[in-house]
This record gives C-alpha cells, structure tokens and sequence, in this order.
C-alpha cells in the first residue's frame, strides 16, 4: 500500500473512533486502523506514538465532545431543567458514541495532566450547574459523584441491553434523575429552614 495524501493525527483519531463507535473499544488496533485507512500499519507511527497514546487521545477527544454538549444542554436552563438536559445529553453522547465512551471509562491516566483538566472541566460545569442548589464545595463534589454514578449506570445497562421489560426507557431515565433532584432540593430546603 502506498502512503496515503492527507493523513495525519487527526485522521487517525477520527479513523479509531469510527472504529470503536462501530465495533468496540477493543477493535482499535494498529493492524485494524493501518487497513481502515488504506496503509501499512508501520506508516500509522508517523502519526501517532501507538496504542497508549491513540487511546490518551481518544479519551481526550471524548472529554471535549462531551463537555461540549452538556455545555450546550445546560445553556439557557437553570436549577432541574439544566440538570435533566445535561443528563441527557450525557445519555445521548454514551449512544451516538459508544466506543468512545468506553474509552474514556476504560483508558483514563489520570496521572496525565490534559485528561485530569479535561475530565475536571466535565466536574466543574456540572459544579457551576449545582450552585443554585446551595451545596459546600464538598457536597457538591458528592452530588456530581452520585449523578456521574447514576447517569453511567444506566447508560451502560441501557447499552448492554439489560433493560428487557416493556417500559419507556425515557420515562424511566426521567424518573430517575427526578429522584436524584428530589434529593437535591430536599437538601437545599433543609438548608434554607436552618
């Protein structure tokens, strides 16, 4: 095969995320994308160190797509609304992007200091979104806690095709987020009569 024009790192990236949205998180191999994108593997390390630094960036990519669709979900909204769209979104982005999103569960270094910024800036917006809620720093941190918790709970049983019974998923996600906010308003309440 002869080298390809217009290959670079961000068309490898792209390369593998399409491939691991398609086909899992593990189908990302060097041999895999060297035939994806018309090259001899060996070519792809001209673009990208391997595998380790392939999945940095994918996870890096991934942080950043999110980020920026919860951004846009919680614009405009404040308090419930804003909670329920980035929830949402987060739901959504584990759907349309489903190897990437096992990435970033699977492949996070936090030791690494751009993907503990980038997962931080994911944290802290949905910190600047609790605000109104009247939480400490801590129990805001344990609130994003719970809420990561709960929105990848059930996007991972939702992907794995747990959910057989014949109910409205949506109408089952919704209820759940509800539930998480019921807390929140019950502990911003408490807070408001002492």
């Amino acid at each position: 095969m002869s080298p390809r024009k217009g290959l670079d790192t961000t068309a490898v990236l792209l390369k593998a995320v399409e491939i691991a949205d398609r086909d899992g998180f593990d189908a990302v191999t060097v041999a895999a994308l060297g035939k994806a994108l018309g090259v001899r593997p060996p070519s792809l390390y001209n673009h990208v160190a391997g595998l380790p630094e392939l999945h940095k960036l994918m996870v890096a990519a991934g942080y950043e797509r999110l980020l920026e669709r919860m951004t846009q979900a919680a614009a405009g909204r404040s308090e419930n609304l804003a909670i329920h769209a980035m929830s949402n979104e987060y739901r959504q982005f584990a759907k349309d992007h489903p190897g990437l999103y096992e990435a970033m569960m699977r492949a996070v270094d936090f030791e690494d200091p751009d993907l503990r910024r980038r997962a931080e800036a994911v944290v802290a917006l949905v910190v600047q979104v609790l605000v109104p809620y009247g939480l400490d720093k801590d129990d805001a941190l344990h609130a994003v806690r719970g809420l990561r918790s709960i929105l990848h709970g059930f996007t991972s049983l939702e992907r794995s095709g747990q959910f057989g019974l014949p109910l409205d998923l949506d109408e089952s996600f919704r209820r759940l987020v509800d539930t998480f906010l019921a807390g929140l308003c019950s502990m911003k309440n408490e807070r408001h009569d002492s």
